[in-house]
């Protein structure tokens, strides 16, 4: 016996079936080479149908007012497409909303799907759109009622006997076979460019039509986590307007699981991709910064991070700053004043307390003051330290490093065995620098404790 197709069509209220209903469906069942029964009716969704698709579609509130509820049509509607193959224009979003309806019925649905839009740009390669509308246009196809069930329906299924006899490769054949995944992809992504995609970790990049990227993701796996994008057809808005959008996918391939943790947090803040919503807030650094007056006092000030002001050290909060300050005060004897934790028109607290000599007055020589200064960055010198953790590379010829330059991260880069640097200004200069965040630091620094033995401490 030969294979029964159903081809189908809907109209909606919207634009994904977790909040929106059908107003009208149509099913075609064909056996491959002539339709053998067709089904229409509108459905009442229960909500208002927008101005805008009653303008598109014609359908309007009072059509649908006296039609069927969908629970009353489901069993029907399921007997015509169980055991059939679902074939529609951009299948996926027809079968989200069928599927999802019946489900609520108690109905399981569970059919392999064609997608015309991806099959015609196998089939009849090279035609300026696959849109439905100019898609048949350009083969010659009519459509008697442009934007209804069962107009649509009845064109995709013409569009669709054609595909059978001009399927010379046999790409239906292909993308029915049970180990396929590719009518899970979006229409626009070829299984042909998925399996160019490595099985190594790295980033991935999702794009719209305009070329423009929407999506940032990281992967112990390229080419698995990229499928699960697609693995799963949920009728939520987020999802089918994040399957609607993607139109290329490329990759950058890291040496480790970490390298690709790091550069996708990088990448998230620089490109700031409308479909992500992790790794996008604001980082609230404050930093330790160290200048000299006018009088020649070095002098130590504590403020936010500033863009191209590299701090000599760095704090999780304003009040860690203060505090760690207030402390260095005491055990070297600096002016408050001097160190921004006291303002110039107090009494200065360190003279009252003989905890200053007297820097804010300058009645203690800048030369003296700025010695003990010299031994405070000293200290949180010694407190920060540069290491390099070295990993696995992207092939058996390098390796990967990433660089902590004074407890900050640096940057990474992959570099051959024997190129491994055994000092810090050394390092800086083979690897790529890349900007540093607190969640980067965290996790480069839980790395190195739980891997001791990837680390290769620098002299600075």
């Amino acid at each position: 016996m030969n294979k029964l197709y159903a081809v189908v069509d809907i109209e909606t209220t919207g634009g994904h079936a977790n909040a929106h209903g059908i107003t009208e469906i149509a099913i075609i069942i064909h056996d491959g080479n002539e339709i053998i029964e067709q089904y229409e009716t509108l459905i009442n969704p229960f909500q208002d149908i927008p101005i805008f698709v009653q303008g598109l579609t014609g359908i309007t509130n009072e059509m649908v007012k006296k039609a069927p509820p969908f629970k009353e049509v489901a069993p029907k509607i399921f007997s015509l497409l169980d055991q059939k193959i679902f074939v529609a224009h951009n299948v996926n979003f027809d079968y989200s909303f069928v599927y999802h309806h019946l489900k609520k019925e108690g109905l399981d649905l569970q059919s392999k799907k064609l997608c015309t839009v991806r099959l015609a740009r196998k089939i009849f390669p090279g035609l300026p759109s696959y849109s439905l509308g100019k898609l048949t246009r350009n083969l010659g196809i009519a459509i008697p009622n442009r934007h209804r069930a069962g107009g649509d329906a009845f064109a995709t299924a013409t569009l669709f006997k054609l595909m059978l006899n001009a399927d010379e490769h046999q790409y239906i054949k292909e993308a029915l076979a049970i180990v396929t995944k590719e009518q899970a992809l979006p229409p626009f992504i070829s299984k042909h460019d998925l399996d160019k995609v490595p099985r190594q970790p790295g980033v991935y990049y999702f794009k719209n039509k305009k070329d423009k990227i929407i999506y940032v993701g990281k992967a112990k796996n390229l080419y698995k986590r990229i499928l699960s994008h697609f693995s799963n057809n949920s009728p939520h808005k987020n999802k089918q307007e994040f399957l609607r959008e993607i139109r290329k996918i490329s990759h950058q391939v890291c040496g480790t699981e970490l390298q690709a943790l790091i550069l996708e947090n990088i990448e998230i803040k620089r490109l700031w991709p409308a479909q992500n919503k992790a790794s996008k807030t604001p980082e609230k650094r404050y930093g330790l910064y160290v200048y000299e007056d006018q009088r020649g006092y070095t002098r130590l000030g504590i403020g936010k991070k500033v863009k191209f002001m590299t701090p000599f050290y760095q704090f999780n909060s304003l009040t860690d700053g203060h505090l760690l300050v207030q402390d260095l005060c005491l055990k070297f004897n600096l002016c408050p004043k001097l160190c921004d934790i006291q303002k110039n028109n107090e009494t200065c607290l360190g003279l009252q307390n003989q905890q200053c000599f007297g820097a804010c007055e300058a009645l203690e020589p800048a030369k003296e003051y700025n010695l003990r200064v010299g031994e405070v960055l000293e200290t949180l010198k010694g407190e920060l330290p540069s290491y390099l953790i070295v990993d696995s590379g992207r092939n058996k010829l390098e390796k990967s490093c990433i660089l902590i330059d004074k407890g900050s991260f640096f940057g990474m880069g992959y570099l051959a065995e024997e190129q491994i640097p055994v000092s810090l200004d050394q390092a800086k200069s083979l690897l790529t620098p890349y900007p540093s965040h607190k969640y980067i630091e965290k996790l480069v620094s839980e790395f190195a404790m739980l891997h001791p033995h990837k680390q290769v401490h620098l002299s600075v």
